[in-house]
């Protein structure tokens, strides 16, 4: 596997950006919402990277599962989400790609009527971006490759890794042999 972005590299972008959000939004009421599940490593060293009181709350939404490298339905549950009306909020996800995701996150929080609604992304594929909106935090522009790790995976593989990584194709069928009931949930491997 190529590594994209070493981990040494991402601990020092996470602390930077931990560093903005502690400095924008001291004295107010602030709630990180991850997104399940690809956010759930950012966001465990996010909040540590962070200075002020805050709240974390979880939002699962999908676009990807199983054995798939390219995005499909977008499917949002947020029954996890406590009350944000009033709150700051900062969706955390770990990749805006098209933009259909955040953007449809955008829509659901809104309902909770938060005070103000950003957005805060490990890895902005720019790109790919096809709606009008921009995640108001990144900590790394990327290419448009498909990557794993630091929380991102295929076919549930590859969330552990503590850098960014480009599989190839060995990795990708090593994956699906591992774990051969994720390839079965969504149909067969989708090319990269």
């Amino acid at each position: 596997m190529q590594v994209l972005i070493p981990e040494a590299e991402i601990r020092t972008r996470v602390r930077e950006l931990g560093g903005r959000l502690s400095e924008q939004y001291q004295g107010r009421p602030l709630t990180i919402l991850g997104v399940l599940t690809g956010s759930v490593v950012l966001l465990a060293d996010l909040i540590r990277a962070t200075s002020i009181p805050l709240r974390v709350a979880l939002i699962e939404a999908s676009s990807y599962s199983g054995a798939r490298t390219r995005p499909g339905v977008l499917q949002i549950d947020s029954r996890l989400v406590p009350d944000l009306k009033g709150r700051d909020v900062v969706i955390l996800d770990d990749i805006f790609d098209t933009g259909h995701t955040m953007s449809g996150l955008y829509d659901a929080v809104a309902a909770f009527e938060p005070a103000s609604v950003r957005s805060a992304v490990l890895l902005w594929k720019s790109a790919r971006t096809v709606v009008n909106l921009e995640p108001d935090y990144f900590c790394f522009q990327i290419p448009d490759a498909f990557v794993v790790g630091y929380g991102l995976d295929y076919n549930d593989e590859f969330r552990n890794l503590p850098y960014i990584g480009i599989p190839d194709d060995a990795d990708l069928q090593e994956a699906v042999r591992r774990n051969p009931d994720g390839a079965g949930r969504t149909g067969p491997t989708a090319a990269p």
